[in-house]
């Protein structure tokens, strides 16, 4: 049976509303479940609305076409910036992780912080898509590094795509830290790149516990792309106590929070049940 226009119509503005309030971008399935339709409905009305140049299609989801100016400063820039509070971070970070533990790291510049405070640990079992975070700690301190193959982007030094998703399937490990661009009251942990979502989801699942890093400028803010489940991740570790929606967003999915002067006995996640 044909749909009507009208339905369609509505529809297509239904997925422009939830495009827009998930940041600008999200998954195929995310929306059919968020509508209750079929994942080919919503390829049909996206495909539509890709014809008036309203969306575009990606790799795996949509992307608003509003929303496609809007570009991540350069990793070089984003090491500069605030880097003593991300070092501060990081180390705080490093003091969760003992030697011989095994971890993911990502692309991110507080998650390059993370790799170079953890220039003292030995015998580390490193998994990464990151190029900076493999120049730290390889060759180093008897770890055993593992990189994950395929093109590395030209700015970032970072392996995405279906060769690095399946590269990190490959792995089980008792943590996995991430940088977000964004932490949301509504959305939750948000990401400038449908690939690092993608990347990071399947890192998540394959990890004990899952620290997120990031300092309070990121708070209320809002990126393209939104990472669907902030359920998935354990920890936040930031430099200012969250407040008001953001604190109640971090409750509501049982999201520690830890802090550079925190106990060192609520910070050590030896088991993700302990410290919540």
């Amino acid at each position: 049976m044909q749909e009507k226009p009208e339905h369609s119509n509505h529809r297509e503005q239904e997925i422009l509303r939830e495009l827009r309030l998930a940041g600008g971008g999200s998954r195929v399935g995310f929306l059919a479940n968020r509508l209750g339709v079929s994942d080919e409905t919503i390829r049909r009305n996206i495909k539509a609305l890709e014809a008036r140049a309203l969306v575009r299609k990606v790799h795996g989801g949509v992307l608003l076409v509003e929303n496609l100016t809007v570009t991540e400063p350069t990793f070089q820039s984003r090491m500069d910036q605030n880097a003593g509070t991300k070092q501060r971070l990081a180390q705080r970070v490093a003091e969760m992780i003992s030697d011989g533990d095994s971890l993911f790291l990502d692309i991110g510049s507080t998650t390059a912080y993370v790799a170079e405070a953890l220039s003292n640990h030995h015998n580390l079992y490193v998994v990464t898509n990151s190029l900076a975070v493999a120049h730290s700690l390889a060759t180093r301190n008897n770890n055993r590094v593992f990189m994950a193959g395929g093109e590395l982007r030209r700015h970032d030094g970072g392996a995405f795509g279906l060769e690095a998703i399946n590269f990190i399937r490959r792995f089980n490990v008792r943590f996995a830290v991430f940088s977000v661009g964004a932490v949301n009251a509504d959305v939750g942990f948000m990401l400038h790149d449908i690939q690092e979502a993608d990347l990071s989801r399947e890192a998540a699942a394959r990890a004990q516990t899952r620290i997120v890093v990031a300092d309070n400028e990121k708070f209320g803010l809002r990126a393209p792309i939104a990472i669907e489940d902030p359920a998935s991740f354990d920890i936040l570790v930031t430099d200012i106590k969250p407040a008001g929606d953001i604190a109640d967003m971090l409750e509501r999915n049982a999201i520690a929070t830890v802090l550079p002067d925190s106990p060192p006995t609520v910070a050590r996640a030896g088991a993700t049940r302990a410290i919540r």
